[in-house]
């Protein structure tokens, strides 16, 4: 049987007079922002962090992100300003991390 046939056999078994409800497009999600990670070494004493920027979730979602990322790199982090802060250079893990919870990012 073809898909032709399969769809005329369908048919057969609708109701008279009804047709079937028009179908509606998706709603567009709202455009997630994409996410910069930059390396810091100056004001630090010597030690590295990578900083994640430009999220524009609230401070209550920031810090679930940053708890997971955290969790998944077995490192310490905090959350100032809208950002996340994670200890040492770890830039293509964070990458690989943020990828993985379905957001876009990018090294600079």
């Amino acid at each position: 049987m073809d898909c032709q046939e399969q769809l005329g056999a369908l048919r057969s078994t609708l109701p008279e007079g009804e047709e079937p409800a028009p179908v509606q497009e998706a709603e567009p999600s709202p455009r997630m922002p994409r996410l910069d990670i930059v390396f810091e070494r100056k004001g630090r004493g010597g030690k590295q962090a990578t900083i994640i920027c430009g999220f524009t979730c609230g401070e209550e979602e920031l810090k679930e992100i940053a708890s997971r990322l955290k969790k998944r790199l077995a490192t310490g982090g905090s959350v100032r300003g809208g950002e996340i802060l994670v200890q040492g250079d770890r830039r293509k893990d964070v990458l690989a991390a943020l990828e993985a919870m379905g957001m876009k990012a990018r090294i600079i």
